[in-house]
């Protein structure tokens, strides 16, 4: 057995067999199975229950299908998800694509399959968790901009000073009072309010 590649993986897949199947592949791939279940409602709460780095998923489950466990799944906890699948089509890529999912394999599959369709999954994971901070980040930085430009204004019409003079007031008081210029921002503007 390979050494533990420390990811925690939950397998839901209502064959046994392949449920089976598949968790002795992935411990042979040195990978932790911390969950088997048989449908998707099970996959929902075992998924938000343990958290796992990866979650493996039949598409056709009783109960609730893959794509919408992915769906639910995806909308409340950061994973990377692989759905498998007896049958490919476009349709079925669709929508889950639209669900989340990193990654999909036909059945049966291979050690080999699973073990390049983890790395898959786990590299566009990454790099979709990379641009979701990205684009967090954007959005903070323009929601800032928006309230210093809204302090500044208010300084320029209250202390009636020109805009470089606002700024440098909005600068130097966040400096002297360690504060992040959309702090100080939201206090003039609150400020103003009661004016």
């Amino acid at each position: 057995m390979q050494e533990k590649n420390h990811k925690k993986i939950l397998i839901a897949e209502d064959n046994s067999r392949t449920r089976l199947s598949l968790k002795n592949q992935l411990e042979i791939l040195g990978f932790e199975v911390i969950g088997a279940v048989a449908n998707g409602h099970d996959a929902v709460e075992k998924a938000l229950e343990l958290k796992p780095d990866l979650i493996i998923m039949d598409v056709k489950m009783p109960q609730m299908d893959g794509i919408e466990a992915a769906k639910i799944i995806t909308a409340k906890s950061a994973v990377a998800i692989i759905l498998l699948t007896g049958l490919s089509s476009d349709e079925m890529a669709a929508k889950a694509l639209d669900a989340g999912v990193c990654a999909y394999l036909v059945k049966p599959v291979s050690k080999n399959q699973l073990e390049q369709a983890i790395k898959l999954a786990m590299v566009r994971y990454e790099e979709f968790r990379s641009l979701k901070t990205e684009v967090s980040s954007l959005k903070d930085a323009i929601e800032t901009r928006k309230l210093v430009e809204r302090a500044k204004g208010i300084l320029m019409k209250r202390c009636n000073i020109p805009e470089d003079e606002a700024f440098k007031l909005l600068q130097t008081h966040s400096q002297k009072e360690n504060k992040k210029m959309r702090d100080i921002a939201e206090t003039i503007i609150s400020a103003s309010k009661l004016i």
